[in-house]
């Protein structure tokens, strides 16, 4: 087996995309139970304010900002208490505070955008998008594990919000990550792609499923897209990952190698599964398909697996 740590590219695929840009320092080993109080007092602390899964900009200056500073934050009826020091970005404490308010009457320059829209108008830059994607997973996490799964007591956050431990038993509990894998099927000149009932109309994308307890990256490639589509895989490689922060997901993209050709689509996850020719997906990417048909925006990890496949031929 070669060894291709050195053929690959300085900057990997995964950095082109969406909420991939996080420059963040995490200082992971220097996270005390009172580092996220301490930061929130500096006078130059940056922080993201997100209320029920939108973030908060500020339209007033030349770009959107999505960073505020703590008298604003506490004037907008951001939950102090509940803060994540997210690290420090130029030596400034980065943090990402929940707004229990529905923030309705907000003022003209004040906008509540959700992040999947921010993502697609491109709102922020690559920096911001990242330190979105951490701290809406962070915040996320904690709304969902205010009790301990073991005793049932309240949980406290702690570490700077890095952990959360139950008043009642002790137990300490860590913020999750579920990681999905996403994949592009690919038979010689042609590649398998399916649409969910949920997607917009005319858009065909990459299979995916979350990850198995137990499971590897690649046997999970191979399980779903069988499950999904009837197809067996053989060589599966891996491609790039982007952070998903809905809630607290890591896509995982791979492709695999068909070994065979007839679909049997499971109806309960897919509307439709084919297979599509590579010309055919170079219009579907250059938005000239006779029926109108495309693939996921540019910003999402499965334009990029399809597009690499499609123009590397």
């Amino acid at each position: 087996m070669p060894f291709s740590l050195f053929d690959a590219p300085t900057r990997e695929a995964s950095h082109f995309l969406g909420f991939a840009g996080n420059i963040i320092d995490r200082q992971s080993e220097k996270r005390s139970d009172d580092s996220a109080v301490k930061a929130l007092a500096e006078p130059g602390a940056r922080l993201l304010l997100v209320a029920s899964g939108r973030l908060l900009l500020d339209f007033s200056e030349t770009s959107p900002n999505p960073y505020f500073t703590l008298a604003t934050a506490e004037a907008m009826g951001a939950q102090t208490g509940e803060a994540i020091l997210l690290g420090r970005a130029d030596d400034i404490a980065m943090l990402a505070l929940p707004v229990a308010a529905e923030l309705e009457g907000l003022p003209e320059h004040l906008k509540a955008i959700d992040f999947r829209s921010i993502l697609a108008q491109r709102l922020t830059d690559e920096a911001a998008l990242g330190a979105l994607a951490q701290g809406a997973a962070l915040l996320a996490w904690h709304a969902s594990h205010r009790f301990c799964g073991r005793c049932g007591a309240e949980t406290e956050m702690r570490a700077g919000g890095y952990k959360r431990r139950c008043t009642g038993c002790g137990t300490e509990h860590f913020p999750r990550t579920d990681p999905v894998a996403i994949m592009l099927t690919v038979s010689g000149d042609k590649c398998l792609m399916g649409r969910g009932r949920h997607f917009a109309p005319g858009v065909y994308s990459a299979l995916a499923g979350f990850i198995e307890p137990g499971e590897t990256i690649e046997a999970a490639v191979r399980r779903e897209t069988l499950e999904e589509a009837g197809i067996r895989l053989g060589r599966v490689v891996y491609h790039s990952s982007q952070p998903w922060p809905f809630p607290y997901s890591l896509m995982i993209g791979c492709y695999g190698e068909a070994l065979n050709q007839d679909i049997s689509t499971d109806a309960d996850e897919l509307e439709d599964c084919r297979w599509f020719p590579r010309a055919e997906v170079l219009q579907m990417l250059a938005g000239t398909h006779p029926a109108e048909l495309r693939v996921p925006p540019g910003h999402a990890i499965a334009h990029q697996l399809i597009r690499t496949w499609a123009e590397a031929g």
